[in-house]
């Protein structure tokens, strides 16, 4: 029945909305992120060097970096729901053909499409949750959507390796199919799109880029997943193959460590929140990101049993940033802005992790892990000096003088 002339339409349940963006990037994260968790039955199987399967690990990350500018651009235009309706479904299709193929250049194949249709749920799930919270609540509900990518690594990590060893490859990728084409579902009949108004205080006069401040944002953001992506990478690989652990047991640690790197993420957006800014804890973050990749570089060095302490922090710390910096994106671009801006960090920080696990394990072939890790860790101090807090004191300037004086 519909409502009569003039009646307000309900608010929608917005933590239902939070949930569902959540259960969205959890589900392609688990496939985006959670292609390492197969290194060690693809090296078995393909016979592969420790480069070379991280060029399938590379995979969707490459797939999605084609595509997240027009996925943000496109719900920009016509609404997250569908964007992101749309991009789930085609994912899981993809996935469930990877998973029929018994070949692995058409499996990359595959997975390379399921990244570029998956990039819908990068740039506008993050647009969706932004929408329907206030400035207060931003760095907490953003820190609850980012979660997602440690939780699909974990469900990738405790799940992927045993379906590999004991039915293969194809059944492995199987699992995050059936997740996307269940997500596709809820998403289509649940979820609310924001309404279309200005992000409070922001002022949406022509392009945000004209000023450098964004550009000096993604920069930051891309240098700090190198480290992540060492991290995420090349953890399970190392146990398997250096500490000598099996595969599931190693998997069970890296779920636990990347449960922790969830409640990190939440922390750090309660964090930015209480602060009152994004980017001063996002600094702090970078320097705490060195520092837990040179004590993994020590731990492998010395082959110190420490080192698995070492991984368990890096394995928090380095996600911790990450929802600091997209929402830090959303309120310096604007909502005109938000999905492209969203967009195009996703599709910087793609860069970055799609190049890492090649490239340093191309490194980490010739030189060792400690070599690998200590490498890792001079990014984020880069990124300390690229993070424009400035902008952000100008922003909440703006914003208390758009706020009306009381009468």
């Amino acid at each position: 029945m519909a409502p009569p002339p003039g009646a307000v339409s309900p608010r929608p349940n917005r933590w239902l909305i939070l949930a569902l963006g959540l259960a969205a990037q959890t589900s392609t994260s688990s496939f985006t992120y959670g292609i390492p968790m197969l290194v060690p039955q693809l090296r078995h199987q393909e016979h592969l060097s420790l480069a070379g399967a991280g060029w399938v690990v590379a995979a969707p990350t490459f797939g999605l970096l084609c595509t997240l500018i027009a996925w943000g651009a496109a719900a920009d235009r016509y609404g997250e729901r569908l964007v992101m309706a749309i991009g789930l479904g085609a994912a899981g299709i993809f996935l469930a053909a990877a998973a029929a193929s018994g070949t692995l250049g058409v499996q990359v194949t595959f997975l390379v499409a399921a990244g570029a249709a998956g990039g819908s749920v990068n740039a506008a799930s993050g647009r969706v949750v932004l929408g329907w919270f206030s400035p207060q609540e931003r760095g907490l509900a953003m820190g609850a959507r980012q979660t997602a990518q440690p939780l699909g690594v974990g469900v990738a990590a405790l799940v992927l390796p045993g379906v590999a060893s004991s039915a293969g490859i194809g059944w492995a990728l199987a699992v995050p199919a059936g997740l996307c084409l269940v997500a596709a579902a809820a998403v289509a009949l649940a979820v609310v799109d924001p309404p279309r108004s200005l992000t409070p205080g922001v002022v949406a006069s022509g392009s945000p880029y004209r000023h450098s401040a964004l550009w000096r944002l993604h920069g930051a953001s891309t240098l700090l997943v190198v480290p992540q992506f060492a991290v995420s990478a090349f953890s399970l690989e190392y146990l398997v193959a250096v500490r000598h652990w099996p595969a599931t047991s190693a998997g069970r640690l890296l779920f636990a460590f990347q449960l922790l790197g969830a409640l990190g993420r939440l922390g750090a957006g309660w964090w930015s929140d209480r602060a009152g800014s994004r980017l001063r804890p996002m600094r702090l973050v970078a320097v705490a990101a060195a520092a837990a990749m040179a004590a993994i570089a020590v731990g492998c060095a010395t082959s110190s049993v420490l080192v698995i302490v070492a991984l368990g922090a890096g394995a928090v710390i380095t996600v911790a940033d990450n929802g600091l910096g997209f929402t830090a994106v959303a309120e310096l671009a604007g909502s005109a802005w938000a999905g492209r801006a969203l967009g195009a960090q996703n599709t910087a920080q793609n860069v970055a992790s799609t190049l890492t696990p090649p490239l340093l394990g191309a490194l980490i072939g010739v030189a060792g892990y400690s070599t690998g890790f200590a490498l890792a860790a001079f990014f984020p101090l880069v990124a300390v000096l690229a993070t424009p807090a400035a902008a952000e004191t100008a922003l909440a300037r703006r914003r208390s003088s758009a706020v009306p004086a009381p009468k």
